[in-house]
């Protein structure tokens, strides 16, 4: 495995970082791999394909403004 060195990282970035790490059960650094694996995880190409080919089949659908529906239910 390789390690990863990041320099003059912001201390308010660093102490959030901790607390999400101690939030989350992790150390730091746990928490970090964590962070690097998901985002190494996303495939912004795959991503770009899903959105357009779900844009492909909606296109030229029309939606029902749900915002009575919405509205009643926020009133109950």
């Amino acid at each position: 495995m390789a390690d990863v060195l990041i320099r003059e990282l912001d201390s308010v970035v660093v102490e959030r970082l901790k607390n999400r790490a101690k939030s989350n059960g992790r150390s730091l650094q746990g928490e970090l791999k964590h962070i690097l694996e998901q985002a190494a995880r996303i495939d912004v190409v795959d991503l770009r394909l899903q959105r357009e080919h779900i844009r492909s089949v909606l296109a030229g659908r029309t939606f029902s403004d749900s915002t009575e529906l919405l509205r009643q239910d926020r009133e109950r």
